[in-house]
């Protein structure tokens, strides 16, 4: 059993490590956007996790990325943003977990349109509720300054104009993955 726990803290920080570094390498992360977010491969290590450890393995490595983004180059004009743009929006991808059990089953069992469907169903929640969290502090963020437009839309318009990429990119990449090294899933969630 101890074996397991350290097992479970390595590979949590050496994932979430990994997230931080593919979100800090200029040519792996597409940033356009003047006031942050990006086209990166940042949640794939995330993903990784929760869909190997589940919900508390996806939630404890999210945590600790969103921290670590917040302390090193976080941008941050308010208090309620800081903490929805950063520690909560990355926590909640390890939600994702919540499918990892059904999506190691559909892998052992070689249903690939059940692993796919459940890989998807996945990242959509993890993303989705990352884009919520990001809304919201769009909202306070965006209405602290622009004056010419809605916060509520110009948030809504702002956030899905990476997340929606990044959506995609996600699941082709966990999909392909697990896919192709099915041991990075091996069952561990229980």
């Amino acid at each position: 059993m101890q074996s397991k726990r350290t097992l479970f803290i390595i590979e949590v920080a050496i994932f979430t490590a990994l997230a931080f570094v593919l979100d800090i390498i200029p040519f792996l992360s597409f940033k356009i956007w003047p006031q942050g977010g990006s086209i990166s491969f940042v949640m794939i290590p995330v993903f990784i996790v929760a869909f190997r450890w589940g919900v508390k393995g996806g939630l404890l490595s999210g945590l600790i990325l969103g921290l670590l983004k917040m302390m090193i180059g976080g941008y941050i004009v308010h208090p309620v943003q800081a903490i929805l743009d950063y520690p909560v929006a990355f926590t909640v991808l390890g939600l994702a977990g919540l499918l990892a059990a059904a999506t190691q089953a559909a892998l052992k069992d070689n249903n690939t349109k059940r692993f796919i469907g459940m890989v998807t169903t996945g990242v959509l929640i993890g993303i989705t509720l990352r884009f919520i969290s990001h809304y919201f502090a769009g909202v306070v963020f965006f209405g602290s300054g622009i004056e010419t437009m809605n916060a509520w839309l110009y948030s809504l318009i702002y956030n899905s104009s990476y997340l929606i990429p990044s959506f995609v990119i996600n699941v082709a990449a966990v999909s392909f993955l697990f896919n192709k090294r099915p041991n990075l899933i091996a069952a561990t969630t229980k």
